[in-house]
């Protein structure tokens, strides 16, 4: 599980690329102290590694992603740059050293996300409540998302997670219910949506993100809004595809702003706490705002009275 792509490692795609994928270079001063710090110190950001489109206004309102439990996944999913093999044995010293990333970026709102680790009987579930533990404990005023792999829907994984109390749990579906197989080769759709069901049960903020450009249909992008919706899902971000490498997924078409506005009306319509959809939308975009109960659909309510 990682930030979507944005490399687009092709002449041919990037001759292709219309205009509402482009980005205007990072600028600011939040954004230059964020940059010489992960410059200074060393830091890994999947804001970098990902190459995100948006790293510059998201550093400048004080946000970063961060990754845990390695970069070697156990999963081949076709739109990933992220290896895929046999992981490092588990650092038990990275949690503090995340924590300590976050308190010297003064990070108000931070995501965590991971490879998944199926080797692991846990799923790497303890590392992860021991990094949202320390995080809090020495960042107590900054928010936080954890943005995780399935755990199989296993429950006891899965509830360590919910122990630990982040302010919001995200898990992407990527893809519609057809796709997934291609999309997410060893995961499975309902499996992820069992996994966003257990996390609301526990009492979680619950988020998830779909992938647009991969051959999907229109109604099965409504049907898996639909399906997220009946998890009881409160956040969703809609985004663009975009291939990494010539080995990974072709991008199928490059989806119109106007298609993502309305699949924003149709979330809120459904019933979404927060809808966040456009081609430039990633996981993390604007993810400070997702923690805040009724901002994204007063927000709509409001452009709806004002016409």
């Amino acid at each position: 599980m990682i930030e979507l792509p944005v490399i687009d490692g092709t002449l041919e795609q990037k001759s292709k690329k219309p205009n509402w994928l482009r980005v205007k270079l990072p600028i600011g001063e939040e954004y230059k102290h964020v940059r010489n710090l992960v410059d200074t110190h060393k830091l890994h950001t999947i804001c970098e590694s990902g190459n995100c489109p948006n790293m510059g206004e998201c550093w400048g309102a004080g946000t970063a992603t961060f990754m845990i439990l390695g970069n070697i996944c156990t999963r081949s999913c076709g739109f990933c740059n992220v290896a895929t093999g046999r992981p490092l044995e588990v650092d038990w010293d990275e949690p503090q050293r995340v924590a300590e990333a976050i308190n010297l970026m003064k990070v108000k709102h931070a995501v965590v996300t991971s490879v998944d680790r199926d080797e692991l009987k846990d799923g790497g579930s303890i590392i992860w409540y021991n990094t949202i533990k320390a995080i809090k404990a020495l960042n107590p005023d900054t928010t936080l998302e954890t943005l995780i792999p399935d755990f199989k829907a296993e429950k006891e994984n899965i509830q360590r997670i919910i122990d630990a109390a982040p302010e919001v749990v995200s898990h992407n579906i990527e893809t519609t219910e057809r796709l997934t197989k291609q999309v997410r080769i060893q995961a499975k759709y309902w499996q992820s949506m069992e996994t966003l069901k257990i996390l609301k049960e526990g009492g979680m903020r619950t988020k998830s993100g779909i992938m647009l450009g991969l051959g999907e249909e229109k109604e099965e992008v409504i049907q898996t809004l639909k399906d997220l919706y009946a998890s009881n899902v409160d956040v969703i971000t809609i985004g663009q595809y975009l291939q990494p490498t010539k080995k990974h997924l072709p991008v199928a078409r490059f989806v119109h702003p106007d298609e993502f506005a309305e699949y924003r009306e149709i979330g809120y319509n459904l019933g979404f706490d927060y809808v966040e959809s456009g081609p430039l939308v990633r996981s993390s975009y604007h993810s400070e705002k997702h923690v805040i109960e009724g901002w994204g659909r007063g927000k709509w309510e409001e452009e709806k009275l004002n016409g």
